[in-house]
């Protein structure tokens, strides 16, 4: 794994908020090695929201705005809700 996802592995597991780093923790360690650049790198961006924003929008509690309604976004929702088809199962 290079350098650039190790940051963001570590970002993920300590974002502030422990459900978050729970869900985005265990999103980055199944995905972030077969990531795309760009997929690193929207990850990367959606990471500069708020962590309450993140959390809502990720469980659907909460509209997710059309700039972050990406297919990463999507990805990160079907991951946390049971529903990811790419987890190795």
């Amino acid at each position: 794994m290079d350098a650039k996802r190790k940051r963001l592995l570590f970002h993920c597991t300590h974002m502030g908020m422990k459900e978050n780093d729970v869900m985005f923790g265990e999103f980055a360690k199944t995905h972030l090695a077969d990531m795309t650049d760009g997929e690193v790198d929207a990850l990367e961006a959606l990471l500069k929201n708020n962590d309450l924003d993140l959390f809502k929008w990720v469980l659907g509690k909460a509209a997710v705005p059309p700039e972050w309604d990406t297919p990463l976004m999507k990805r990160l929702q079907d991951f946390n809700l049971g529903q990811d088809t790419n987890s190795g199962d």
